[in-house]
């Protein structure tokens, strides 16, 4: 058993990002993913990120556990073609701007009256409906408007933009609970559904409570660098060897252990110590206190020392350096796979280990229209009928 999606199929139909990543996350889990790409317009995800041997590297990742197909859904003998594979799918994730699929023939109501057990999702920036459907958008503009920006960054410094797909990450995962939650409703009712996920919910929702502060307070919340209005100390602090670690104190009794160890036991008497708000407001006289005892003492030293103590505290990785940490190792966060053009390559797994019906990676990602012939012969269509796909350029 390749997982517990075994015998789901999947036509992903998105591109760049978070339904890509969506289609990912099911394949891992087991489920026949068939990427779907313009004959002519790859997916433009093969061309982010840096690349070996003109191989795309996140490409080779994130399409992993994929079959790869071309077609092209704008022209009716594509449409058609496409129509016949969701007769035997149960799972479409497209991201084309709201009424695409419909101009196209390939609408819900069109696709459930062929498949009625069909999910559909349908991922945007700002949703199917409301005056900013139809925008344009990328995972920097929600993360721009989910207040992630204004809280990221020193507080007397501008917001700050992530250095990754953040917000395409969250969709991506928030989208795959999605289809997970949908299949289970299916299994109860027999019916399949749309779910309209957008890039600025997930977002927002791990942004924190900054909707309800706004709301109840009238308070919005402040760039605090790396510290945290909830909790102190909580920061970044160097080490005498120049290396950066992260503290946090989320839990009084964290707070006790790391105050008793660097040698101010009685800052546990003040009555501000009690609440993680508390302290934060102490910040200045904290960090002091932490800051220049991890100063005086190497990486290692602090942190041998804090686990002795039963405190929290965790090292600023480079990824190389996360390739080569023990729990990393241990636990297989990053695994080892088999590429065809770039033999084995490390990757991150699967990302939860289930007893039962485990995940898996099974291959890296696919060459442009790899398993194009294969999909088609699956679905009976003839070698002429293939042969002419082909040559009309719908292949």
């Amino acid at each position: 058993m390749t997982g517990p999606l075994e015998g789901i199929r999947v036509l992903d139909a998105s591109t760049i990002l978070a339904g890509p990543l969506v289609a990912q996350i099911l394949g891992d889990f087991g489920a026949d993913v068939i990427k779907i790409e313009h004959p002519t317009k790859p997916d433009g995800m093969r061309g982010h990120g840096l690349d070996k041997d003109g191989h795309p590297l996140w490409w080779t990742m994130v399409s992993r556990n994929k079959r790869g197909m071309t077609l092209n859904l704008g022209k009716p003998e594509g449409a058609d073609v496409f129509r016949k594979l969701v007769a035997d799918a149960d799972v479409v994730v497209e991201n084309f701007r709201p009424g695409t699929f419909e101009k196209w023939g390939l609408g819900y109501d069109v696709l459930s009256e062929i498949n009625p057990g069909l999910i559909l999702l349908r991922v945007t920036g700002f949703g199917q409906t409301g005056p900013y459907s139809t925008r344009p958008a990328f995972g920097t503009l929600v993360e721009s408007m989910s207040g992630f920006a204004h809280l990221t960054g020193s507080a007397d410094g501008p917001p700050t933009l992530p250095a990754f797909g953040l917000a395409d990450s969250l969709a991506g995962i928030a989208g795959s609970s999605a289809v997970s939650m949908a299949l289970l409703h299916r299994t109860k009712t027999g019916k399949g559904q749309q779910i309209d996920l957008d890039l600025l919910s997930p977002i927002m929702t791990a942004v924190g409570p900054g909707i309800i502060y706004a709301d109840q307070l009238g308070i919005d919340q402040e760039r605090t660098g790396n510290r945290s209005s909830n909790n102190a100390p909580r920061n970044l602090y160097r080490t005498k060897d120049q290396h950066w670690l992260a503290i946090s104190t989320s839990a009084n009794s964290i707070a006790e252990r790391v105050l008793r160890l660097v040698g101010h036991p009685e800052v546990l008497d003040e009555p501000w110590f009690a609440t993680g708000r508390q302290r934060a407001a102490h910040a200045d006289l904290l960090d002091g206190y932490v800051g220049g005892w991890i100063a005086e003492r190497t990486r290692d030293e602090v942190i041998a020392a804090f686990e002795e103590a039963g405190a929290a505290v965790a090292p600023v990785y480079k990824p190389s350096e996360l390739l080569d940490d023990p729990q990393v190792n241990a636990i297989e966060m990053v695994t080892t796979v088999e590429d065809d053009e770039l033999g084995p390559v490390r990757m991150q797994n699967v990302m939860w280990r289930m007893g039962e019906s485990p995940g898996s990676i099974r291959h890296t990602g696919r060459p442009h229209g790899a398993d194009t012939d294969t999909v088609l012969a699956e679905l009976g269509l003839s070698d002429d009928e293939v042969r002419t796909l082909h040559e009309t350029g719908i292949v």
